[in-house]
């Protein structure tokens, strides 16, 4: 049987890589249609990805993960290090592409391009980081961890409780996820 864990990490990447699809989506539509897409919805978004994968996902498998594959696994530590290098530049990546929307917000169509292409930079970052993740690290932490590294590695993760991984959002997250599933197009949400 597959530990919780690793169903959590994988099932969290899963909810990134929609919400950033759907951010994706929600730019092409707008173009498409000739208008400014919801701003709103789009702060929403990244809000999502700052306040979740990158304060409660990636804080896990940089304390608790990473340093297990390290120990068992020492031939993974390159990329071991290219993983933690990505993680301690997500905040910043994240308030950039944050300053980029609202450069887009208050100058207008000038600063589309700009946010379009910080946001694919960004997803294609990210995607990859996550892709590494799945091919490398998590194969060999099946590999190498003992039940005890496991119980610690679930009971860590099992209190992440990403709203889009399918757990009731805590009250105050309520209305942000509430307007990201009624507003924003699939697969994250209905609108």
């Amino acid at each position: 049987m597959q530990p919780l864990s690793l169903r959590v990490i994988r099932d969290e990447h899963q909810a990134l890589s929609a919400m950033l699809r759907s951010m994706a989506m929600l730019l092409s539509q707008s173009h498409r249609e000739g208008h400014l897409p919801d701003f709103d919805v789009l702060r929403s978004m990244l809000f999502y990805v700052d306040e979740f994968p990158e304060k409660l996902h990636h804080t896990k498998e940089s304390e608790l993960l990473f340093p297990r594959v390290r120990e068992r696994a020492p031939e993974l530590a390159p990329v071991l290090d290219r993983l933690e290098q990505d993680h301690t530049r997500g905040e910043h990546a994240i308030r950039e592409l944050e300053h980029a929307l609202l450069a887009f917000e208050v100058m207008g169509e000038a600063r589309r391009m700009a946010f379009e292409r910080a946001l694919d930079q960004y997803t294609r970052g990210y995607l990859e980081h996550m892709a590494v993740e799945e091919r490398d690290i998590l194969p060999a932490a099946q590999k190498h961890f003992s039940a005890d590294d496991w119980a610690a590695l679930d009971k860590a993760f099992e209190a992440n409780r990403d709203p889009l991984t399918g757990h009731e959002p805590e009250e105050g997250y309520r209305p942000l996820f509430r307007k990201i599933v009624m507003t924003a197009p699939a697969p994250v949400g209905l609108g």
